[in-house]
């Protein structure tokens, strides 16, 4: 797609997708490379602007991550965040070092507002800040537009080279007029116009999917969750019935989801789809019998995956192209975009086994975050009931459920699961709560019902508020509705004694268990 591209340099920072999606809501393409990008790949991707994340590193000491000196003179906006407003500082004749008191958390910063980046920013503004190294001179040519009370250079500019330094995070929620100083950077600073719209995209991916596919055959990996399900109906725009999607009931779905996805776009449904339902339970439960490390699960149920869809194929004859609902976050995640390690292998990504009996395989959703799949599929005109659905992972509870997954423990936790989601519902709390399940620990507790001795598992509890899901904070639940949900659990389902509430952010958690 001919679009305006910001790119995000990765030095190993954990905000790199935050700052991605930031630059997305200006309706700014953004992508996100490793530092160790080589120079003429950035110079031919003709980015409107550059963009240098936080890492973990000193850029003083031996073995940094850096970049090459040259970046700095393409004559394209550069804006260092954290560390990236070190190095640049460092590299270009400044001096960074060795804070004697470490700035951590929300802090008033003094802004210069003739600066271009802090346009509409309030004088004195709420930042966060995370560093131990700071900038105690600002380089050659640079003046410093921003400042606190244990930092003198919170951010620098050299406005005749388009080179900006700043020293906190306006990419999380915590810098309070952050989006707005990242808006000034790839609107007025970059020139930008923001021509990343959804309704583009749609006509963009429909029109490349039809180019790609031609006369072939596709097999469409549905799992009703939302990515899947966007995905599909995308392809069902694209091609129509040279598209079969294949429902594979894995076992490790939400109580009742697997007739409510065949309600949804089985032959009663609004949407025209060869659909296909294949109940695979006990095959699944017979792989991952015994098996307890959460990666080794995933590889299983994605390895399953790919050879259920196989069988289908050739049970339909040729097909030439897998679809799956791959997004932006399940990439970067697994370690395949910019520098930062892998968090988790991904079902739609890291799992996938090496050989599959496909010519290719189709990722539409690939390069959009969460927000911006949801955003598509009310384009396609999905019903609102199936574009906010809860989120759910590709491996479904098989990573709910902590240690070795049976069809005893699936029911354990399907269970739990619909009590605390029906509760949450009745307390009117569904729309304000981002993301909400139960999961089951694998850890027994003794406990006393009826006066007898019990010795059974403990359900835990999670439930997040997130914009974007990459950051997020658990959401307070009034005690009232735990205490419900806690006692409706205990009693209604079997072999639970013990309910908790898991109150962790990410980072440091992920918000799923696994």
């Amino acid at each position: 797609m001919d679009k305006e591209l910001v790119i995000v340099i990765d030095f190993g920072g954990q905000y790199n997708q935050l700052v991605a999606r930031r630059v997305r809501e200006c309706n700014v393409y953004c992508e996100i490379y490793s530092y160790k990008t080589e120079l003429e790949k950035i110079k031919a991707m003709a980015p409107k602007g550059i963009i240098l994340t936080g890492g973990p590193s000193s850029c003083y000491e031996e073995g940094a991550a850096t970049c090459s000196e040259e970046l700095f003179k393409l004559g394209i906006p550069v804006l260092g965040l954290c560390y990236g407003a070190q190095l640049m500082s460092h590299m270009l004749g400044g001096r960074v070092e060795r804070a004697e008191v470490r700035e951590y958390g929300k802090t008033e910063v003094k802004v210069d507002r003739t600066s271009a980046l802090f346009s509409d920013v309030s004088e004195n503004t709420i930042c966060w800040m995370s560093h131990f190294d700071y900038i105690s001179k600002e380089a050659p040519g640079f003046r410093i537009v921003a400042s606190t009370k244990n930092c003198p250079v919170a951010a620098a500019e050299c406005v005749e080279r388009g080179l900006y330094a700043i020293q906190f995070h306006p990419e999380v929620l915590h810098t309070l007029e952050g989006s707005k100083m990242l808006y000034n950077f790839v609107r007025n600073i970059c020139g930008c116009t923001g021509d990343w719209k959804m309704e583009a995209f749609v006509e963009e991916a429909v029109n490349s999917i039809r180019e790609k596919v031609g006369s072939g055959k596709v097999l469409c990996a549905l799992s009703g969750g939302v990515d899947s399900s966007v995905a599909a109906v995308l392809l069902s725009k694209a091609v129509g019935e040279q598209l079969t999607c294949v429902f594979v009931d894995h076992g490790l779905l939400r109580k009742n989801e697997g007739d409510e996805v065949e309600e949804v776009f089985g032959s009663e449904g609004n949407y025209d789809l060869n659909f296909i339902r294949v109940n695979a339970q006990e095959r699944f439960y017979g792989r991952l019998a015994g098996v307890t490390e959460p990666e080794s699960k995933r590889k299983i149920i994605g390895e399953e995956f790919i050879r259920v869809f196989e069988e289908e194929a050739k049970k339909i004859g040729a097909v030439d192209f897998l679809v799956q609902g791959t997004i932006y976050p399940d990439v970067v995640e697994s370690g395949l975009g910019g520098e930062s390690s892998v968090i988790k292998s991904h079902h739609n990504v890291g799992g996938l086994p090496d050989y599959v009996d496909f010519k290719e395989i189709i990722e539409p959703l690939r390069n959009l975050f969460k927000d911006e799949v949801r955003r598509v599929g009310l384009e396609l005109g999905i019903p609102e009931k199936l574009v906010y659905r809860q989120p759910f992972p590709g491996p479904g509870l098989g990573i709910r459920i902590i240690g070795e997954v049976t069809a005893e423990k699936v029911k354990i936790v399907q269970d739990a699961d619909a009590i605390y989601r029906e509760e949450i519902a009745d307390a009117g709390l569904d729309k304000s709560i981002n993301q909400y399940f139960a999961a089951l620990t694998n850890m027994k507790s003794v406990g006393v019902m009826g006066d007898e001795r019990t010795y059974d598992y403990a359900i835990a509890l999670r439930a997040v508020n997130t914009i974007d899901f990459m950051t997020a904070e658990s959401a307070q639940i009034p005690y009232e509705v735990l205490q419900k949900v806690t006692s409706r659990i205990i009693n209604e389902v079997g072999h639970v004694n013990r309910v908790l509430y898991d109150i962790t952010s990410k980072p440091p958690g992920t918000i799923e268990f696994e």
